[in-house]
């Protein structure tokens, strides 16, 4: 693990996050859309992407959103999306990116960091309650008609 890196991902690097989300979310989503999405999210303020690499190949991605929310009177920053490709699991790669993530927004001066989890991903829950979250809220989603 000592030859991975972590760096702030670029607009160069939509192929393998295009990959690496669909994988996610067991989808194929729009490529064209996508690319739109992640170019303009890669200029928003408080919004962070980092990819965690080895030898230029791109092994695992987090994306980070945050905002002002006036139930904690401050600056949350939420995990959107993290991903670590298959191969290279239970190597570290997710704890990486997490300290990464950590580190970049640590003089932010936000009040929480959190992360919502498909209540399937059990593996998932483990990893992020190993990693100092706690279990505190329940999420609840609807579709638009």
């Amino acid at each position: 693990m000592s030859n991975i890196i972590t760096r702030q991902a670029t607009a160069a690097d939509v192929t393998a996050i295009y990959k690496f989300v669909n994988e996610l979310e067991d989808t194929v989503f729009d490529e064209k859309l996508f690319t739109e999405y992640y170019y303009r999210n890669l200029q928003l303020p408080n919004t962070h992407y980092l990819v965690a690499t080895e030898a230029g190949a791109i092994l695992g991605y987090i994306s980070c959103h945050g905002q002002i929310l006036l139930h904690h009177c401050g600056l949350v920053y939420e995990i959107q999306e993290m991903f670590v490709d298959k191969e290279h699991r239970s190597k570290g790669i997710g704890a990486l990116l997490l300290k990464a993530l950590e580190e970049k927004i640590s003089g932010d001066g936000y009040t929480l960091l959190e992360v919502s989890s498909n209540i399937k991903r059990k593996d998932t829950h483990r990893f992020y309650l190993s990693n100092g979250f706690s279990e505190t809220h329940f999420k609840f989603t609807k579709d638009s008609a």
